[in-house]
């Protein structure tokens, strides 16, 4: 069972934030330790009672989700990753996209997916409709929106 978010991005990238205590940028160090003491906190075998059980299911779930994506856009991980990005973002054509909401989804012909956040409809309206949509990606999307790589990709892995 997913957690739930409206699919607004940016609401879910606060609210995940707000659930770790996050204000500022990502410290991978201190999101271990907030999540360690939150499942400890929510682990459902802690509980006798059936609802609470579930609640505390609903929220280690939650938990879960939120770590593994704050984890994806912390700077440290972005700093990991920017050699292939660069490379990939850069020598690589676009093979296929997604937009939903704020969320854009670039595939990539060397097989590889990053998730743009806060790419409104109006950007995506140019980004479709331009010339050259490679061109126009790397100009306003690659390098100003904070991404991630797909949570596909990574299963591929």
């Amino acid at each position: 069972m997913q957690p739930q978010f409206d699919g607004k991005p940016m609401k879910r990238i606060n609210e995940y934030k707000k659930l770790f205590s996050i204000e500022g940028p990502i410290d991978l160090k201190e999101l271990k330790t907030t999540y360690r003491t939150l499942i400890k906190e929510w682990h459902p075998d802690k509980f006798q009672d059936e609802a609470l059980k579930e609640e505390a299911n609903i929220k280690s779930l939650k938990i879960i989700d939120g770590y593994h994506f704050l984890i994806s856009i912390a700077p440290e991980t972005k700093a990991l990753g920017l050699a292939e990005y660069t490379i990939t973002t850069s020598e690589s054509q676009i093979s296929d996209y997604h937009h939903k909401g704020l969320l854009l989804e670039v595939s990539f012909v060397d097989g590889t997916t990053y998730e743009y956040f806060g790419v409104n409809q109006k950007l995506f309206i140019k980004f479709v409709n331009c010339d050259n949509q490679y061109r126009f990606a790397k100009r306003n999307i690659f390098n100003s929106f904070l991404y991630r790589k797909s949570k596909k990709d990574l299963e591929l892995a």
